[in-house]
């Protein structure tokens, strides 16, 4: 009855909401629509209580369940050229076999695909099969669903389970597991998995392109400029006979993620905590102070042609700028912090080498300085993946369990490693070296973070192996070119923190169409003719803030006003 009461409140819903979802940003799936709840929502059953989980509980045996249960997990479909079936490989089979003899709990994985993850979830769960352990990226996904009856408090099952989870609680602990929490009532949709390595985006360049041309890293915006010019005026020296393919700078179509540590460069590095909490409801930071000035420098690059002109064309999941960067013809690009290291032989590192030579790879270098001369990188804090149990999920005693089992230390070093020869090898002072795999040992995500879904970053058993070992977790690549993007990585961070004012009601239904509008205000913004610029961005601007989007920051301004008394909680 209850997956069939579910159901039907979510098909009738997604039947008006899906007509109007497109795809979801790059890192960040934006939303549902929101949705009053029905009549019979109402009907759907409280979470169970303290003294109903205690019951459950006391149903396992030496720590087993006596009859064996079944559970689903959600892991993304990457449609990665040669990687391993997701569903069915070596890391799965070793879940399974893991679950299955720890706990008596049968697990099978439900291939998502992660670059049309929100129009899945919500078909899956407007159908009632929505896997018992969903992830996202977006909390306001959670909240819309948690709107509609369609998700559990976990709240009840983190409390009071606690005994039974020590390595979910020893890894995120009450930071991570609470974050979400409402403050006025308890209530959690989700929890947060936990980012071990907080390193986000860095700006790369062809160091041989450097070396040809005789010129230095850039350490400011306007040495970055200069080094661009100097890329696209040699590009007969730098790429022979296809320099018209030269793409002297690359940030795709997703601008605000790209650009990030560019448009952080013009935010004041000593923002107020309630000014970027008001704003940061988009983690491309689109209404943040000096995002504006960002972009336009960004247009001035574009309409000298230091930028890929086709570069708002291609979208999530598409490889044809990856592509452009193995064979060679790009000469800077921002990107995730190890970009160019991931996929063992795949990677643009890799490629770099085999393609053009072995002197041929890009290095991490931090070229936008700050007002104040400094290289300020906003972190969101330790918080990644949002990990939520649909209200579908009948077995969420096992759903937890699987949840400890994943979070287990000796877990995660498995999942992120391998077997040794197989994916690893074992250096002389106990460290491990990462190795190409094949078949089903192929992992399909950086360190494998498809399948810890509770932890993203390298997590070994001990910190001091973890930091002996980050150097050699790409197979094939220097160790001192992970070293070096490391090291600026974790230059002049600022760490976000957790503002506890309850959920944003404004937030709720606006997201995918808010998340689409940012991105098509910036592409139109950086490909804008220089005169158009500041047209182009304020009518961009309008109209996703009349969507939506004035409302939030109105209605976080409210709620810090009314939570708050100062402007700087930290």
């Amino acid at each position: 009855m209850k997956r069939r009461v579910i159901s039907l409140v979510l098909a009738c819903t997604m039947a008006f909401s899906l007509a109007a979802c497109s795809g979801g940003a790059a890192e960040a799936p934006a939303e549902a629509p929101a949705n009053n709840e029905t009549e019979a929502a109402a009907e759907e059953p409280e979470a169970a209580a303290p003294e109903e989980t205690a019951e459950v509980a006391s149903e396992l045996v030496d720590g087993k369940f006596p009859d064996t249960r079944h559970i689903s997990v959600e892991v993304y479909d990457r449609g990665n050229d040669g990687g391993s079936d997701p569903t069915n490989n070596m890391y799965t089979e070793y879940i399974k076999k893991g679950m299955l003899d720890k706990y008596n709990v049968e697990v099978e994985f439900v291939a998502v695909p992660r670059w049309t993850e929100t129009d899945e979830i919500n078909n899956l769960l407007a159908g009632g099969s929505a896997p018992d352990i969903c992830v996202t990226y977006s909390y306001p996904t959670v909240k819309t669903y948690a709107d509609m009856g369609g998700i559990l408090d976990m709240r009840p099952y983190i409390d009071d389970y606690k005994d039974i989870l020590p390595n979910l609680w020893g890894w995120l602990g009450e930071s991570n597991l609470y974050w979400d929490s409402d403050p006025n009532d308890g209530t959690t949709w989700a929890i947060e998995a936990k980012l071990a390595n907080m390193n986000r985006v860095l700006t790369f360049v062809r160091k041989d392109w450097l070396d040809t041309l005789g010129l230095k890293e850039p350490t400011t915006k306007a040495e970055f400029h200069d080094m661009l010019v100097a890329f696209k005026d040699n590009a007969d020296k730098l790429l022979g006979k296809d320099a018209g393919k030269m793409v002297p700078y690359s940030v795709s179509y997703d601008v605000g993620w790209r650009a990030a540590t560019l448009i952080e460069s013009f935010i004041d590095p000593k923002i107020s905590d309630k000014e970027y909490y008001v704003n940061g409801f988009d983690d491309r930071k689109l209404t943040e102070n000096g995002t504006k000035d960002a972009i336009k420098l960004l247009n001035e690059w574009y309409n000298e042609g230091l930028m890929w002109k086709d570069f708002a064309i291609y979208g999530s999941g598409d490889t044809t700028e990856d592509d452009m960067m193995k064979a060679g013809y790009v000469g800077a690009f921002t990107h995730n912090w190890d970009y160019p290291f991931r996929n063992g032989e795949d990677s643009i590192q890799a490629n770099l080498a085999r393609l053009v030579g072995p002197e041929a790879k890009y290095v991490a270098i931090d070229p936008f300085e700050d007002k104040n001369g400094g290289h300020t990188k906003f972190l969101a804090g330790p918080i990644d993946r949002k990990v939520f149990f649909p209200a579908t999920n009948d077995e969420p005693l096992a759903s937890m369990l699987y949840l400890d089992f994943i979070s287990d230390p000796e877990t995660i070093q498995y999942l992120q490693i391998g077997d040794e020869g197989v994916t690893h090898n074992v250096l002389d002072d106990g460290s491990f070296e990462i190795i190409a795999a094949t078949g089903d040992a192929i992992q399909n995500s950086g360190m494998n973070i498809d399948y810890t879904i509770t932890c993203n970053g390298l997590h070994l058993t001990t910190d001091e192996l973890t930091k002996k070992s980050l150097a050699h977790s790409y197979a094939g690549i220097d160790p001192e070119d992970v070293l070096h993007a490391n090291d600026i990585a974790n230059t002049d961070t600022i760490i976000g923190i957790n503002v506890k004012v309850g959920d944003i009601e404004a937030e709720g239904g606006v997201g995918e169409t808010l998340s689409a509008k940012r991105d098509e205000i910036y592409d139109k913004a950086v490909s804008a003719p220089v005169a158009d610029f500041d047209k182009v961005w304020e009518e961009g601007l309008s109209d996703y803030l009349s969507a939506g989007g004035q409302a939030i920051i109105d209605e976080r301004t409210e709620k810090w006003d009314a939570q708050y008394t100062s402007e700087n909680i930290r």
